[in-house]
């Protein structure tokens, strides 16, 4: 008799149970609701308290834990490195990472992870990301360039600058003929690597992009690198400019045509 009278109780607390979850369900959707009308509406600070709510009331719901990631992930300023921006920097990677624990390869996440890391400096990890993103959609322009753009800052800001600054010099953008033996021999150990990669990426980026204006502008600046790395060969150094020239007229034709599609697409308005 005992065993027979748990069982009602057992199934009664069942559907207690399932009700109450399906409740809190609810209510989280609901909170999504609001925190992606609040992130409409460049209110960030309320929609990060409405998907922690939405979590807290069903933690199993990716879709909010996206929502809350992409959230502080919209407060970063890029390039400021103040304790309060790495914080919510961190905040955003934290959530981005939860969700690729269970799928590595979603591709929100993916992408969100590589941004904040540029944003915040850390070039090596974003290209790491962009990697993956890569492998996961080989056929994704904007991944490839951003790869390349990221090489070319590398090689620019954190080798070149520094050597040539070594030698009392300043980039001229026409492969410094007047730098020294040893600051050529550096330029050449620090950089080639990055330079032969940016331009496989930018060529890969344009080749799946024909019009990619921004890809072509960095393949520009990318030759100007390697009239560098190519000292003292100065036949070389004159083909690279030569290339170089040639990827910034190839930009502003891009550059015009895209521009001309947005008009047509907008029937004939000016873009804001």
């Amino acid at each position: 008799m005992k065993l027979t009278a748990r069982i009602p109780v057992s199934v009664a607390l069942l559907v207690l149970l399932g009700t109450s979850m399906g409740c809190d369900r609810l209510k989280s959707r609901d909170q999504i609701n609001k925190g992606v009308a609040a992130f409409k509406n460049a209110q960030y600070e309320a929609a990060v308290n409405n998907f922690q709510t939405a979590v807290k009331l069903d933690p199993t719901s990716d879709s909010a834990k996206l929502y809350l990631a992409t959230s502080y992930a919209y407060q970063v300023v890029p390039g400021l490195t103040s304790p309060e921006n790495l914080a919510t920097a961190q905040k955003a990677l934290d959530g981005f990472n939860e969700v690729l624990a269970k799928d590595p390869n979603d591709l929100t996440s993916l992408k969100e992870v590589a941004s904040i890391d540029r944003n915040i400096g850390k070039f090596d990890l974003a290209k790491e990301y962009e990697l993956k993103v890569i492998a996961a959609t080989p056929n994704d322009p904007e991944a490839y360039y951003i790869v390349g753009s990221i090489d070319w800052n590398l090689e620019h800001y954190k080798n070149t600058v520094p050597i040539l600054s070594a030698d009392g010099l300043q980039d001229d953008g026409e492969g410094n003929k007047k730098m020294t033996k040893s600051a050529c021999s550096k330029l050449k150990d620090a950089n080639t690597d990055l330079v032969n990669e940016a331009l496989k990426y930018l060529a890969k980026a344009i080749e799946l992009n024909p019009n990619y204006d921004d890809a072509m502008t960095y393949l520009q600046l990318t030759y100007r690198s390697k009239a560098n790395v190519d000292c003292p060969n100065d036949v070389a150094r004159k083909a690279d400019l030569a290339l170089a020239d040639h990827w910034v007229q190839m930009a502003m034709g891009a550059r015009k045509t895209n521009e001309l599609n947005k008009e047509k697409k907008l029937g004939g308005g000016v873009t804001m």
